[in-house]
């Protein structure tokens, strides 16, 4: 299997165009029909396959770190009456189900992450739709604050996926119509079966765009309102923005480096154990952070945890455990905290913590067993412990190592309690302790304290603590246990369990489109040999089991 690589930078895009003057980036796509990932399929009319939503996220990424002075993007096509027809309907039918089910996941959570630049960052998407928006063409458009559609009679936006390929649009489509363009139901169940869509000033009126502009004044209007939107960022005009330098990172037959990570993986037992490195130098203040760019510590450690995380998820699918341990001092974590939060009105600083939070929000959507191991010698404190809280069961290790003196803790910090909410809205630990404002009330007396084993397990902080007895044989016992239990009944279940409480549109988003893969799309009616995956284009009208369950 030729492995998958996120990493990408502007000059080795074949798939986007991102321009900038003054406060407003242009970010125009323009599909290479050659440039698919894999062979077997050409990339017509500006639809998509992995390949180019990797070379958007990395877009994304860089005007949130690279360009503080930019405060509205422009979201469009280089192509002449075409927006975007949507993911590729060729990959689709001959990708494997995991290899949909990995780019449907990576394609959403960079939309939220658009999303999320446009309501925290002072950097404002504007879609300008110039032709035809089908499919996930639209949903991409539906990620940007403001659409405006060309008045021409030709140009519309459509989800097509019900009549044309016997699913729907599970990216994000259903529940962004309904739960942020608050689309009327009985008009969105109209136009999710309109295989031509909807254009001009019923689109306007259903709330399916925001504006209309004609041919002659498109332009100009777009330009506009770009200009209106990049006046309200808060982000620096004048502005120095950090270069976001290639990862350095070492792949090895069953490892994976970088300079604060590495990746053992063991394919027998079906593991990788992450080792966290915790950090050495500590900036003295806002400057040099800012002079540290992306080597200062918690960025680059979560560059090196993100992409770790999409390697094992797309490369290395047979890994069902992830075993999470750490190494450094918990006190400098503490410390890097305590600058992500004097620091957080700063635009880096912010951006490292929703970056940090994004990885988070990844690690949480990632169909993996999540176990964290706090030893002596380890610094799950503040941001680091957020991984304690992420994880399926967290165990600690109870007295001193034999012929140490070291013993474990884990501590906490401020950002523990806001700055990295999951999907829901809530904070790991209030998911944890959903129903028990007290327990949470009781956790935030904790800060800054280093917490042993026995109060870390009265707290509710670990699932549960082993001593030097037992801790070899119990942890061996537990991970082989879980490496054997049936992977689909894994991931129903964990992602059951991870996400208590309220229901938002991004937990919405999720869900569906878990449903959506997981059933839908494994359903002859849409990927059999006579289904409609299978035969669009051909000219042969696909064949249904016409029984509804």
């Amino acid at each position: 299997m030729t492995r998958i690589d996120f990493a990408t930078s502007p000059e080795r895009y074949r798939h986007w165009h991102l321009a900038i003057d003054g406060n407003v980036a242009r970010l125009a796509m323009k599909v290479d029909p050659s440039g698919g990932l894999n062979e077997g399929y050409e990339l017509k009319l500006n639809s998509y396959d992995l390949g180019v939503d990797i070379e958007l996220a990395d877009a994304v990424q860089r005007l949130r770190f690279e360009h503080p002075e930019v405060g509205a993007v422009v979201l469009c096509s280089a192509l002449e009456g075409v927006f975007c027809a949507g993911a590729n309907i060729r990959m689709l039918g001959g990708a494997s189900h995991a290899h949909k089910v990995n780019f449907c996941k990576f394609t959403n959570e960079t939309r939220l992450a658009i999303e999320e630049a446009s309501q925290l960052s002072g950097q404002t998407y504007l879609a300008a739709i110039n032709g035809t928006a089908a499919g996930g063409g639209y949903e991409l458009a539906m990620t940007a604050e403001h659409i405006i559609l060309v008045d021409d009679r030709r140009s519309g936006v459509s989800l097509p996926e019900t009549p044309l390929l016997a699913v729907l649009p599970g990216t994000g489509g259903l529940t962004r119509l309904t739960d942020k363009r608050r689309v009327r139901r009985d008009r969105a169940d109209l136009f999710c079966t309109l295989e031509e869509g909807v254009r001009g000033k019923r689109a306007l009126e259903w709330r399916l765009v925001d504006e209309l502009a004609p041919p002659s004044a498109f332009d100009q209007t777009v330009a506009a309102r770009a200009a209106e939107l990049a006046l309200r960022s808060d982000r620096p005009a004048t502005g120095r923005g950090i270069t976001l330098f290639p990862l350095a990172r070492a792949f090895g037959e069953n490892s994976l480096t970088y300079p604060h990570l590495t990746v053992a993986i063991d394919r027998a037992l079906r593991r990788a154990t992450l080792t966290l490195a915790g950090p050495e130098k500590i900036p003295p203040d806002l400057a040099a952070i800012h002079a540290a760019g992306a080597a200062f510590w918690p960025l680059a450690l979560a560059r090196a945890l993100d992409d770790a995380i999409l390697h094992l998820r797309s490369n290395e699918p047979e890994i069902g455990v992830l075993v999470f341990q750490s190494q450094g001092d918990p006190q400098a974590v503490l410390a890097i905290d305590a600058l992500l939060e004097a620091h957080r009105e700063d635009w880096l600083v912010r951006e490292i913590r929703l970056f940090l939070r994004r990885v988070f929000k990844r690690l949480d959507m990632t169909a993996r067993s999540l176990f964290t191991l706090i030893e002596p010698g380890s610094c799950f404190a503040g941001t680091l412990a957020e991984l304690a809280f992420a994880a399926d069961r967290a165990v600690m290790f109870a007295g001193a190592q034999p012929g140490a003196n070291q013993t474990a803790a884990i501590a906490l910090s401020p950002l523990n309690f806001g700055a990295y909410p999951m999907g829901n809205g809530l904070t790991r630990l209030a998911a944890r302790f959903y129903g028990e404002p007290e327990a949470l009330a009781r956790a935030q007396n904790l800060l800054g304290a280093p917490l042993g084993a026995a109060a870390a397990e009265a707290a509710g902080l670990v699932t549960l603590t082993l001593d030097a007895t037992d801790w070899e044989d119990e942890i061996r016992l537990m991970l082989a246990e879980r490496a054997s239990f049936s992977p689909d009944a894994l991931t129903a279940m964990e992602a059951n369990l991870r996400f208590p409480g309220p229901e938002t549109m991004e937990t919405r988003i999720f869900g569906r489109l878990t449903a959506w893969q997981n059933w839908v799309f494994q359903r002859p009616n849409a990927v059999g040999e006579k289904g409609a995956l299978k035969r669009y284009g051909s000219g042969v009208q696909p064949e249904y089991d016409r029984t509804r369950v």
